[in-house]
């Protein structure tokens, strides 16, 4: 899908926080720039998490609690992380059942996080400007059956 705008970027991320359930994760693949942590500031505020939503770069992972009853979300970014085995070091598997993960940078890192999960895959057009491409793989059972939706623009 196209995301024209930063605004369209989190609207998609808004949109997507409305199929989420406790214990989805959500693995985030783009080069530097393509939208990662804007997509997941629009999940945060679909979810109704409390903010601000930012790029956790240098502590790794935060958890914004949930203001309106729902999970929260555990934003990880692995960009700093060599491999799997330091993935499983920040001990996220205590708030995997009950929060929704977000994994930017997870692409061979964080698949084994579960076996239910969404890869988004996010780049920014050759053409340049602030067109962003989102390609969203479902991988599991999970997502048998679920509608993702799509932003139209913002």
């Amino acid at each position: 899908m196209e995301l024209p705008t930063a605004d369209a970027t989190r609207e998609f991320g808004r949109l997507l926080a409305g199929v989420l359930h406790r214990g989805d994760v959500l693995v985030l693949t783009g080069d530097l720039g393509a939208g990662k942590t804007t997509f997941t500031q629009g999940l945060g505020q679909g979810l109704g998490v409390r903010g601000p939503v930012t790029s956790p770069t240098f502590v790794l992972a935060r958890v914004h609690p949930s203001l309106v009853g729902g999970p929260a979300l555990v934003h990880v970014d692995a960009y700093r992380l060599g491999s799997a085995i330091e993935l499983d070091d920040l001990d996220l598997d205590a708030d995997l059942d009950t929060a929704v993960t977000v994994v930017e940078w997870g692409h061979g890192v964080a698949e084994q996080l579960s076996t239910d999960r969404l890869e988004i895959t996010l780049t920014a057009s050759p053409a340049g400007g602030n067109l962003r491409i989102a390609q969203v793989t479902a991988v599991g059972p999970r997502w048998d059956g679920v509608v993702i939706p799509m932003a139209t623009d913002g």
